[in-house]
């Protein structure tokens, strides 16, 4: 029980510190601010609560509940619940008191020391094709350059420089190989391997989650459940399930209630609501925003405290290993791949704004999308996904997974371009913008591998017949014309366990 409550004071502690640096803080300080002044040389009083504020019969012990009342009339309750409940998503879990820095990043130290080698291998390749092409990572513009920059400023985007020169720093399948080889000392040198291990590519021990407990994490997705992407088509009624659903949305964005958005959206977002659901469930404000390039925000740098990934670093010149000259390249710490942009071009179809897409994507990036391209033992994390999709499939689909085994078309060759790009490119849009909604939902990653695992049952029969890679691959080429939840469903709630 103390050590329960010694965690929550630690919890509570770090969100006030994090909220701190936040926007929200600011804007709570200068109203604060602002409603001093006017009370003081105006002599106007905001709202009835603040004034009973400062009424001389108020008494020191009442004033903790009369700040309360005054933040649920003011509207900053809802707002302050909504960012605590924001960090509350993203935050790691208590850890020993002792446990190191590194520690909260990542747990296991052989996942450690292979997302670090993975790190060293991407910046070689960085450097090496800077060095080919004899351009600088990062140099002060010339003032000429900075003038015809600033007169071009509204014109960003449109004439870009020639960029054909430039490759792919990696691509998914190099990734891939390099979690293939991942290996855990301890337990390579232990107990044989299971018959499951030497099937799949992934040969980590990691704790995943089987169908009956899938069903229990994904209840709201059960077959009794009414669901947009399956009641909302043109055969069903509107009146049995969509316009209530669309009512029920449109009075949690009247609330401006975070937690009951993420529930809502769990059995699908209408349409028109999609774009004002998203935004309240990751908590982006209307405030607007500067809008910067993504590998020139440092505040993407944040996510590094939750990640095992770090960004990379460089020196000055000639102030090598000392750290007060050290400086992070990109800025934002994220270098990007091969189809990295798929990650905010569904968002282009929700978002006009250009700052709140840009914000959305960029809160979507840190809470999710990092964990799909750096190697941890998240429950999220892409070796996770890796292991969770193979386990269900070589489960309940072990006949169709020996015999693409035997072929060698490893199932996971296929599937994990889809899971590393969240199936961006391979769904069409209205369907991989339900499956997102799911997402956010949860907030949980492991729909992905679910997904995926739920496709290769649904072509199981082509794929019986295939005789080798390429033509597994021609199966599987096109998945434009699936449709998401009822292969959900299907693969979830009409399996036999």
């Amino acid at each position: 029980m103390l050590q329960e409550e010694s965690d929550l004071a630690l919890i509570i502690a770090q969100i006030v510190q994090k909220l701190k640096g936040s926007n929200l803080y600011a804007q709570l300080e200068r109203q604060a601010w602002f409603s001093f002044l006017l009370d003081k040389y105006l002599g106007v009083e905001l709202l009835s609560c603040m004034a009973s504020l400062q009424r001389p019969e108020i008494k020191l012990e009442s004033l903790k509940e009369d700040i309360k009342e005054f933040f649920k009339i003011s509207g900053w309750e809802k707002k302050l619940q909504n960012a605590v409940y924001s960090e509350l998503s993203v935050f790691p879990l208590p850890s020993h008191p002792a446990a190191p820095p590194e520690h909260l990043k990542e747990p296991l130290v052989y996942m450690r020391k292979a997302q670090g080698s993975w790190e060293k291998r991407i910046l070689k390749s960085l450097n090496s094709m800077c060095t080919e092409l004899s351009i600088p990572l990062a140099r002060k513009r010339p003032v000429g350059e900075q003038k015809e920059l600033l007169n071009k400023w509204n014109e960003m985007g449109t004439d870009e420089p020639d960029l054909s020169l430039f490759r792919p720093v990696y691509a998914p399948k190099d990734f891939l190989e390099v979690l293939i080889n991942l290996r855990n000392p301890n337990y390579e040198n232990g107990d044989s391997h299971s018959f499951r291990t030497h099937l799949g590519l992934i040969q980590v021990p990691l704790k995943v989650k089987d169908i009956p407990e899938l069903k229990e994490f994904f209840v709201e997705l059960g077959l009794t459940a009414g669901q947009l992407g399956v009641d909302d088509s043109t055969q069903v009624p509107p009146e049995l399930f969509e316009n209530e659903h669309v009512r029920v949305g449109q009075k949690v964005l009247s609330e401006q209630d975070s937690a009951a958005a993420q529930q809502y959206i769990r059995q699908g977002s209408p349409t028109a609501l999609r774009a004002e659901l998203w935004a309240l469930i990751l908590n982006i404000s209307s405030q607007p925003e500067v809008l910067l390039c993504f590998s020139r925000d440092t505040s993407v740098l944040g996510h590094f405290a939750y990640s095992s990934a770090s960004p990379p670093k460089s020196y000055i010149r000639g102030k090598l290993g000392l750290e007060e000259y050290a400086v992070f390249y990109p800025p934002n710490g994220v270098i990007p791949f091969h189809g990295f942009s798929m990650y905010v071009a569904p968002l282009c179809f929700l978002y006009h704004e250009p700052s709140k897409l840009y914000q959305i994507f960029r809160e979507m990036y840190v809470r999710f999308f990092f964990r799909l391209h750096s190697i941890s033992s998240h429950p999220s994390g892409i070796v996770s996904l890796c292991l969770l999709f193979e386990t269900l499939l070589q489960t309940y689909l072990p006949q169709l997974f020996y015999h693409l085994r035997e072929i060698g078309a490893q199932p996971l060759r296929i599937s994990f371009k889809w899971m590393v790009r969240a199936f961006s490119g391979y769904l069409a849009t209205d369907q991989l913008l339900l499956l997102w909604d799911r997402i956010l939902g949860y907030n949980s990653l492991e729909i992905l591998a679910v997904l995926a695992a739920a496709v290769f049952a649904f072509r199981a029969v082509n794929l019986m017949e295939v005789t080798s890679l390429a033509a597994a691959e021609a199966v599987l080429a096109d998945l434009s014309t699936l449709k998401v939840m009822p292969l959900l469903q299907i693969f979830l709630f009409a399996t036999v366990t």
